[in-house]
């Protein structure tokens, strides 16, 4: 009990407290904001995730993620049910800018997916962050 009536102790105490929170706080907070580039090439890269573009069938062949397979937002809802074979998988969703994407999310939680990610800034962010982009079957 000597411990907690030493305030140089109690003081050492409330530090670490403080800063143990201030290091878990970005990944507290990162929930609903979805992931950034970096993350998500661990993702595709280490697990193999899944890469669905929920954009219209113009934008994604303007342009996608190296890998990733189309299912147009306005059907997700009744194909994200079967759309993969293993829903403990890891699943990357991706739109232009991460808006659409975010609604998709929950559209595939409630399908029975363990693992669902937004991909922070969409394809916007993954163009800025100087990741490689599929058109017309090649690399840009």
């Amino acid at each position: 009990m000597k411990f907690f009536t030493d305030y140089t102790n109690l003081l050492l105490l409330a530090v670490a407290i403080v800063s143990g929170l201030l290091l878990a706080w970005p990944k507290l907070s990162r929930r609903g904001r979805g992931i950034a580039v970096t993350e998500a090439t661990q993702l595709i890269n280490r697990r193999n995730a899944l890469i669905v573009d929920v954009r219209d069938a113009a934008a994604y062949q303007s342009g996608h993620l190296p890998q990733a397979r189309h299912l147009p937002f306005e059907e997700v809802s009744a194909k994200a049910p079967q759309f993969a074979k293993n829903k403990n998988h890891p699943v990357l969703l991706v739109d232009e800018n991460g808006r659409r994407a975010a609604q998709a999310e929950a559209l595939f939680k409630n399908a029975g997916y363990a693992e669902v990610f937004v991909l922070q800034g969409g394809l916007v962010g993954w163009r800025q962050a100087g990741m490689p982009i599929v058109k017309s079957g090649v690399a840009k």
